[in-house]
């Protein structure tokens, strides 16, 4: 019987990874707003990114009553698993505490979705996760980068957002935050409720690059 709908409980902790590439060279890319969205929580939570170990750059703090690890694989997108299951095992955090952010190509620019379990839909970081993890039942939240209208999406991926586009994701990783916030304090099933029929914050035109 999985557990991933029962509201999260306040004297456990939880680990939210976002996944990217390390690297001042892709920090900016779409395919790193897993780290964008983390950056944005330990920001506004005070959480420090000091601690460089498990492959991963992480720290541990509260988001309201909750403690929490926020992590950042530096084992590049694609054995974010690597980083992952690690910091897991050693902390005792069972899947169903296990959030993972990413960027998703099959969903409109800045839509979000937040899933209990599922398939890596062909994201090889997932795919890395579901690895070293030997489970997919783990929550998710995919952010809508959109997909090009032509032109090679790895390429895609591996540029910044438009100049249109960037003051929009600004607001979503803002709202990934919220989003988090609701998941730990009423389970994903009400946080699912909540985001995941909201429109789109804004449809720029997708660019090639």
């Amino acid at each position: 019987m999985h557990r991933h709908t029962d509201s999260p409980s306040s004297g456990s902790l939880y680990l939210s990874a976002g996944l990217g590439n390390p690297g001042p060279k892709y920090a900016e890319n779409r395919h790193n707003v897993g780290f964008q969205c983390i950056d944005e929580m330990a920001r506004h939570h005070g959480i420090d990114l000091n601690r460089i170990k498990f492959k991963s750059r992480w720290g541990q703090g509260q988001i309201g009553r909750h403690k929490v690890i926020l992590a950042k694989p530096i084992t590049f997108m694609n054995s974010s698993g690597e980083a992952v299951g690690p910091l897991s095992r050693y902390f005792k955090v069972p899947p169903e505490r296990i959030l993972v952010i990413y960027d998703d190509l099959d969903l409109d620019f800045s839509r979000l979705r937040m899933r209990p379990a599922g398939s890596s839909g062909g994201h090889n970081g997932i795919k890395s996760i579901i690895s070293h993890l030997s489970t997919q039942e783990f929550p998710r939240v995919r952010v809508g980068i959109g997909r090009p209208t032509y032109g090679d999406p790895v390429d895609y991926v591996l540029n910044d957002f438009d100049i249109d586009q960037a003051p929009v994701m600004g607001r979503v990783v803002e709202t990934v935050d919220q989003m988090v916030q609701h998941w730990l304090d009423k389970g994903i099933r009400d946080a699912m409720n909540v985001y995941n029929g909201a429109a789109p914050l804004a449809e720029p035109a997708v660019s090639s690059k």
